[in-house]
């Protein structure tokens, strides 16, 4: 496979995943691999409600504290999603949400160069 196939399966595994595990799909997906990292970016995914929470500053803290919940609640699944596309053991994986932007970014780090051994 090539690079980019992989970071479309990676794309397509994420975005089932956010749908299964966190509620609701994302709008738009990318993926990109460099060297050890796995970036994954995501946008459109928060719901209508999480949008409206996000208009002031305690509801965007809540809104926020609530999708690190579900993300740290489901990490290992997150975590069993990428190796079940390539083969790597993970190390760390970092997720942060923009209420502004409607964007999230994971971040994952493999324990060794992924773009040498594809």
């Amino acid at each position: 496979m090539t690079k980019g196939q992989i970071e479309a399966q990676i794309s397509e595994a994420i975005s089932k995943f956010e749908v299964e595990h966190m509620g609701r799909g994302p709008e738009r997906i990318r993926t990109i691999i460099f060297q050890d990292m796995i970036i994954i970016r995501i946008k459109g995914f928060l719901s209508v409600s999480e949008k409206n929470l996000s208009q002031t500053k305690e509801g965007v803290e809540l809104v926020k504290r609530m999708r690190t919940a579900l993300f740290e609640n489901a990490r290992e699944l997150l975590e069993e999603t990428i190796k079940s596309v390539i083969d790597v053991d993970i190390i760390s994986t970092y997720s942060d949400v923009s209420t502004r932007t409607g964007e999230k970014i994971i971040a994952i780090v493999a324990d060794r160069d992924i773009e040498k051994i594809i």
